[in-house]
């Protein structure tokens, strides 16, 4: 059985919290050992609210290292796992397998701790994105939810969840707090996307993406092409996965100004808002867009964009020729915090079949934006980007030699995209399941499922008043975001519920 730090019975007196608080989160470390043939520990209770923590202790400066030391001082040392050490789809594999096993044994608390078992993940959207495809990938009948742990510079996915903004502490306070909100958190389901980017292999050069530190952990190369299949060979392929957005144009070229400038200078980015503060002042070139970014560059001269909104009916999409930026977005949170989609009023919703931005109804919202001047509407109460429509799948075509290169990013991780001369890059965006995770109950996020929904548009707007996902193919199964996850053959996988 785990024993308590000598520091809880304190730590109890602080916040009010009796030394039981603590076993809610606690896993014995029987079921946390890769050998399944340790011998069971006789344990006393089983917690209510287990969980599995997740750090990235290279976010937020100084922070990840810090946050990690907490944990593993409160937790079990072995629940708490540092991503620059293990990667998430190693450490929820043993984890599983061990479950399993110890479950076909008749182990009735490895039934339970399945059941109850909740993930923390402390990290930038990017991070706790590897985690969601992780989880997405395993594909358990139940897939435990997810609370994130605000430590990079946009944090998008913790604020659309009621998490925050910015880190909420590193220290036994603020981890004892944020326990306890996990603990009385809801749950809440929220859309999979996956995105599939092929292009024919140039004569000369690369269309390779080309990242500044990495490439998202989703998105990799994928070798589809079989053998005696002319129609593709010779196809570059990379697939991925997102929760939040995918972007184009010149968002993701500032984003990848960051990352680029905090490679080269590492020793500057150390403090979460000096980070968030020198984003801005890059950012800043957006105010100056012709000059930074040409209007050869455009989304409507480099892209046919076409969206289908119903099943099998593809439509193309007009762009308006001075938007520079274009946001596929599933949560109600970008660029720290904003809503670019608002909440279109009736007149709207009739007019152009538009919808309130729910996080579960298979329907991204597809934004454009001029310049950062266009983006300043977004402080306005009621302020939204250009609203171009929403899809259950979105397919960009970019046209052949009106530019050499774009610039994408997901989840808050870019990429510069070269686009060769001769050769097309098609990317397309489709709906992939649903995953669930952790919401305080104060959250912006909407669900089309919670009766606490709005089931109707605010008429008092400043404002006038199944897809086929399902594709064949191994390419649309997978995010691919656990690569090294294999389950072992005498292991059935129908029975990893």
């Amino acid at each position: 059985m785990c024993n308590y730090p000598k520091q809880f019975e304190a730590m109890a007196t602080n916040f009010q919290f009796d030394s039981d608080f603590f076993k809610n989160f606690l896993i014995p470390d029987y079921i946390l050992r890769p050998e399944a043939e340790a011998k069971v520990e006789s344990v006393p209770y089983v917690p209510n609210c287990p969980v599995l923590v997740f750090i990235n202790s290279r976010s937020g400066g100084q922070l990840g290292g810090s946050l990690l030391s907490t944990y593993r001082s409160l937790l079990n040392e072995k629940q708490v796992f540092d991503l620059g050490e293990e990667a998430p789809d190693a450490v929820l594999r043993r984890f599983f397998l061990n479950l399993e096993k110890l479950k076909l044994n008749g182990d009735a608390i490895a039934v339970e701790i399945q059941k109850r078992l909740r993930l923390i993940v402390a990290g930038g959207d990017g991070t706790a994105g590897w985690l969601l495809g992780v989880v997405c990938d395993l594909k358990l009948s139940y897939s435990p939810p997810i609370a994130t742990v605000p430590l990079g510079t946009g944090n998008n996915l913790p604020f659309a969840f009621g998490w925050g903004k910015r880190n909420p502490g590193t220290d036994l306070n603020a981890v004892i707090s944020f326990l306890d909100q996990v603990l009385k958190a809801k749950e809440m389901k929220i859309d999979n996307w996956h995105i599939l980017m092929r292009m024919k292999a140039p004569a000369e050069g690369s269309c390779d993406p080309i990242a500044p530190l990495e490439l998202p952990h989703s998105l990799h190369a994928f070798h589809r092409v079989t053998e005696g299949d002319e129609h593709n060979e010779g196809c570059l392929t990379f697939r991925g996965g997102f929760w939040n957005y995918f972007s184009m144009g010149m968002d993701a070229q500032v984003s990848y100004a960051f990352h680029s400038e905090r490679k080269m200078h590492p020793e500057k980015f150390k403090n979460q808002l000096v980070n968030q503060s020198t984003y801005a002042k890059i950012g800043s070139t957006w105010f100056f867009a012709p000059l930074f970014h040409p209007s050869s560059m455009n989304i409507s001269q480099i892209a046919k964009v076409e969206i289908m909104k119903h099943h099998g009916d593809w439509q193309t999409l007009p762009i308006p020729p001075g938007i520079r930026s274009i946001v596929c977005l599933n949560l109600p949170s970008f660029s720290g915090g904003f809503n670019p989609w608002g909440t279109p009023n009736c007149r709207r919703q009739r007019d152009r079949d538009f919808t309130p931005p729910y996080v579960d109804d298979g329907l991204l919202e597809v934004v454009g934006f001029r310049d950062a001047w266009h983006g300043l509407v977004l402080l306005a109460p009621s302020g939204h980007g250009t609203r171009l429509a929403q899809a259950h799948r979105i397919r960009f075509e970019f046209q052949k030699g009106k530019a050499d290169h774009t610039f994408m990013r997901i989840d808050g991780e870019p990429w510069k995209q070269p686009l060769p001369a001769n050769e097309s890059v098609m990317v397309e965006i489709s709906h992939l399941g649903q995953v669930n995770m952790l919401a305080t109950h104060s959250c912006i996020s909407r669900s089309v499922n919670d009766p606490s929904t709005p089931s109707r548009i605010d008429e008092d707007s400043e404002e006038d008043c199944e897809d086929d996902s399902t594709q064949g193919g191994e390419e649309f199964r997978k995010f691919g975001a656990a690569a090294t996850f294999k389950i072992p053959d005498e292991v059935d996988i129908s029975q990893l519920s």
